[in-house]
């Protein structure tokens, strides 16, 4: 069965209104197989204990002025949120590849207590009823690996997959469900492109472009080795979550509606095409193409695969996973000057936000729940509707300790209408959405950004000694939807 991870909703609104005054919640049951979680990763935890090794965030955010935020790192005390009573389904987080056991990030050295560490982990869901949601990489790429060559290289090709391969075999009996990559696009297009997130490398218009081409290669040769060699013994599924906003057309003409459909394929379909329908998109083959003969390149910026290679990615997917936040407007603008590359030139498209839509303390976030339905359903319609889970959706505040715990009219809020558009599309569209992961259980670092957003259910006062959790108002919201299965207080079969 072919299963996948999405998070973003949508209905059939005024182009660019923030909230249908008319919209009534859903009021149907989510089934009773539906998936309700939690989600972080392992760079947001403990940076520093039981032999971990460094990775490019931990060397970036201790030596660079770049980010003014020392890592106050969270203690990783997960099975206190494992006995908070809660009926959760599911709890998603990452291993990290130099962490914990394997702190080289090389498949020589593999450390022991580490090892240990994610088995307790993992049987303490189990033993509590939680499926472990597993991603094998959250952007923390080991040091020594980025130091000759990271994702730029071909080599980490196989470095990454013989990681995986070890992964499956120390912790496959336990964890039905694998991502192979969480969010490709902030690895390669912010890490290796525009240079915002680690390892800060810029390289416009080529670096994003080479490594995407590697990482889908990766992803490809991790799903093989796992359906080759345990899925006949294990019986579990591997995806990817790509992450996308919706993007409105900021009207009705063909030349916005061709620009969202664009944007969504520079965004989207740039790593979901060649798994789902083989090949990169069509419009940014031919467009990075053109500009690139422009610009006097002897080829395309974006690279090419063979016919093998194509073969080989192809259907790499049991599922996919989508972390979903937030709406962009788009419309249709003059082309971009021939000049220095960019994947932003080679877009072309005018994207921006409406200012009257409710934010955050995170600039990118506007609370936009009609666009979940609008990209689920058009997820189904551009790859034949696969199984998805929401993998990541959640709105930040600025963590003032005194006020952000009553955040019921704020984050409940934003869960509610979310969801809500997420049922309509299960409903009315027929989407084939099978779980929910809410970003995330706790107050955590948020790279670049530090400790100034915290998207957490739980508040954590890094000021204390033993970083206390207090629950903020919408974890009690979110806990009665997950043991009611329903968004309001009456609910009634579908």
């Amino acid at each position: 069965m072919k299963v996948i991870l999405f998070l973003c909703l949508s209905c059939i609104l005024t182009v660019g209104r923030a909230q249908d005054d008319d919209y009534v919640v859903n009021n149907k049951y989510f089934p009773d197989k539906f998936m309700f979680g939690c989600a972080t990763a392992s760079y947001q935890g403990a940076w520093d204990e039981d032999g971990k090794g460094q990775n490019i965030w931990d060397n970036l955010t201790h030596t660079l002025s770049r980010t003014a935020y020392r890592k106050i790192r969270t203690m990783e005390t997960w099975p206190c949120y494992v006995k908070e009573n809660w009926v959760l389904t599911t709890i998603g987080f990452s291993i990290s590849w130099s962490g914990k056991y394997l702190p080289t990030g090389f498949p020589y050295k593999i450390n022991e207590a580490g090892v240990q560490y994610y088995r307790n982990f993992i049987k303490e869901l189990k033993d509590n009823g939680i499926e472990p949601l597993v991603t094998i990489f959250h952007w923390d790429t080991p040091q020594g690996l980025h130091e000759v060559g990271g994702w730029l290289s071909e080599f980490i090709v196989d470095y990454y997959a013989e990681y995986a391969r070890i992964v499956f075999q120390l912790f496959g009996d336990d964890v039905k469900y694998w991502l192979t990559f969480n969010e490709p696009k902030q690895t390669c297009q912010q890490g290796y492109g525009s240079g915002e997130k680690a390892p800060f490398v810029q390289s416009h218009g080529l670096g994003e472009y080479i490594c995407t081409h590697i990482l889908l290669k990766a992803h490809a040769k991790a799903w093989h080795i796992y359906d080759d060699e345990f899925r006949p013994t294990q019986n579990g599924l591997v995806g990817i979550t790509i992450d996308t906003p919706w993007f409105e057309p900021n009207t009705t003409s063909d030349e916005d509606l061709e620009a969202s459909e664009r944007q969504l394929q520079f965004e989207f379909g740039w790593y979901a095409n060649p798994i789902f329908n083989g090949d990169y998109p069509e419009i940014m083959k031919t467009r990075i193409a053109n500009r690139s003969a422009l610009e006097g390149f002897q080829t395309s910026r974006l690279p090419e695969f063979t016919q093998e290679e194509i073969d080989f990615i192809n259907g790499t997917f049991d599922y996919l996973g989508l972390n979903h936040y937030s709406t962009y407007m788009v419309s249709a603008m003059p082309e971009p000057e021939i000049g220095d590359p960019s994947w932003e030139k080679d877009t072309g498209i005018a994207v921006f936000q409406d200012p009257s839509w409710e934010g955050s303390a995170s600039d990118w976030v506007k609370v936009t729940p009609w666009g979940m339905r609008k990209i689920l359903k058009w997820v189904k319609e551009t790859y034949n509707n696969p199984a998805i889970i929401i993998t990541e959706n959640g709105i930040s505040d600025n963590g003032t300790l005194s006020e952000d715990l009553d955040d019921e009219s704020f984050r409940s809020h934003y869960y509610k209408y979310y969801l809500s558009y997420l049922r309509d599309a299960m409903i009315e569209d027929g989407v084939n959405v099978f779980g929910y992961t809410v970003w995330s259980l706790m107050d955590n670092f948020e790279w670049t950004r530090g400790y100034t957003e915290k998207f957490g259910l739980y508040q954590v006062d890094f000021s204390s000694g033993n970083r206390t959790r207090t629950p903020k108002k919408s974890a009690t919201y979110y806990s009665k939807v997950i043991s009611t299965r329903c968004l309001v207080d009456t609910c009634e079969e579908e």
